[in-house]
């Protein structure tokens, strides 16, 4: 199991909650959380090995264009950077909903 920490400065707080996706063939599971500080911090746990920087463009790219604060969990089973990317902005929706905030 790898194990990668990432943070990134944010300047836009959320305020729900969210969990999208399910630990599986060719899935993920994330869960986003409100943060108290204006960061995100995300960790991601996988079992597959030796993809590091193609995690590391993912993620960057994604929280450059969305700098919200939160705590971010990805536990994964081999999904494609673009299953990432699509269960992030489900995630990003959910935390979102009912909000004035531009995410």
């Amino acid at each position: 199991m790898e194990r990668m920490t990432y943070t990134f400065p944010a300047t836009k707080k959320i305020d729900q909650f969210a969990h999208v996706g399910v630990v599986g063939s060719g899935d993920l599971e994330i869960t986003m959380e409100p943060s108290s500080n204006f960061q995100t911090e995300v960790i991601i746990r996988t079992g597959i090995s030796g993809y590091k920087k193609t995690w590391e463009s993912v993620i960057g790219r994604f929280f450059s264009q969305h700098d919200i604060a939160a705590a971010v969990k990805i536990n994964d089973f081999g999904a494609t950077p673009g299953v990432v990317k699509l269960r992030l902005e489900q995630a990003l929706e959910v935390s979102c909903d009912d909000q004035n905030i531009k995410c």
